[in-house]
């Protein structure tokens, strides 16, 4: 499936060297102000910079097709529009018959039977993360006043900042790639949203952000530390009625459900499979093991770049499942405003005398 959400709706299109990447946007309500310096704001992010992200360099320009007049959402349905304009396609021929270890190549042209585009890791190549990074942006507009941040956290074992650079140019000298760990915080999203079980807070997530090209796992609050703790170390106190407690070890929900604390989780991704270092991999038209020489522009650690795709991924996720809180609270009026259960009474649906059976 290219779609996300059910009354928020992200549709996306595309490959990393073809002509363009599309997305769609149902669901988006009316008014909405389109901040056009955010958006570039958050492209730019995407991109990164220094010398340890991919040379390639695509000016990204978002165009509304759809959805959006004056500088506001209409309420239909979105559409945008990113031109490829920085594609270099003959790095990828020798791909089509030698799969890249770590890639899609090689699972894709046997699913597709060899139609699929190999050029750049096609339809499964981070390049795709642009669109949805546009589509984060409006997203977010849903979300407020609430707000989400994230920020790398780990580069390869190291959680320091001051050995990152060194880190990171040792690698690029061997030829070799880093994975890292990108750190997501929530704050002002109100408490009870989510659709347990399987689409709750926690699930819907962890499905969109696994979807993340290169996402290895995803962890909320103290995450597969909390396999180590006692139950009295890991439970959250309550302090008031608004459900604010007094340690945050959940991560901000709770069987599904916000809880109106900070929302906390981490993406670990994994080291960029395309290497400069020679690989002994199997050819396919030789039908014998040879050396893979990769060419291209890539990343020494893709996971410079994830932090706004992160919170453009879980914007759009929350998004949904804000709209369908509220549209489930409009249906459900409060328990208070109920009438008491007397039993089943049939002048509750005849509208008439209790002895119905005379007419």
């Amino acid at each position: 499936m290219n779609t996300l959400g059910e009354l928020f709706r992200v549709s996306i299109c595309g490959e990393s060297h073809g002509e363009a990447l599309v997305a769609t946007i149902d669901g988006v309500p009316a008014g909405l102000a389109v901040d056009h310096e955010q958006l570039r704001a958050a492209m730019l992010r995407r991109q990164g910079e220094g010398r340890f992200v991919t040379t390639r360099r695509e000016p990204d320009e978002v165009v509304f097709v759809a959805g959006v007049y004056q500088g506001h959402t209409t309420g239909a349905p979105i559409a945008l529009l990113i031109k490829n304009r920085d594609a270099r396609s003959e790095d990828y021929t020798q791909l089509m018959h030698h799969p890249r270890p770590g890639h899609a190549d090689m699972v894709a042209s046997v699913r597709y039977k060899g139609f699929n585009d190999p050029r750049g890791g096609g339809a499964y190549s981070g390049r795709l993360t642009a669109a949805m990074v546009a589509a984060g942006t409006i997203a977010k507009l849903v979300l407020a006043p609430a707000e989400l941040h994230a920020e790398l956290i780990q580069v390869g074992p190291s959680t320091r900042r001051a050995e990152w650079d060194a880190l990171l140019a040792a690698t690029a000298t061997r030829g070799d790639s880093l994975g890292g760990i990108v750190a997501l915080r929530g704050n002002g999203l109100p408490i009870g949203i989510g659709e347990p079980p399987f689409d709750g807070v926690e699930p819907l997530l962890a499905k969109a952000l696994m979807a993340i090209p290169g996402a290895r796992g995803v962890e909320f609050g103290d995450g597969f530390a909390s396999a180590s703790m006692l139950g009295s170390e890991h439970n959250d106190p309550y302090l008031d009625g608004q459900g604010h407690t007094a340690t945050n070890h959940a991560g901000g929900a709770n069987g599904g459900l916000t809880n109106g604390n900070e929302l906390t989780l981490r993406v670990a991704f994994k080291p960029t499979p395309s290497i400069a270092r020679p690989q002994e991999t199997f050819h396919l038209s030789q039908k014998r093991m040879e050396t893979l020489r990769i060419g291209g522009r890539h990343d020494v650690c893709f996971a410079l770049r994830p932090p706004v795709i992160v919170e453009s991924y879980a914007a759009i996720a929350l998004a949904d499942l804000l709209l369908r809180s509220k549209r489930s609270s409009e249906h459900t009026p409060p328990r208070h405003a109920r009438k008491a259960h007397r039993g089943v009474n049939p002048n509750d649906f005849l509208g008439r005398s209790t002895d119905w059976r005379k007419g």
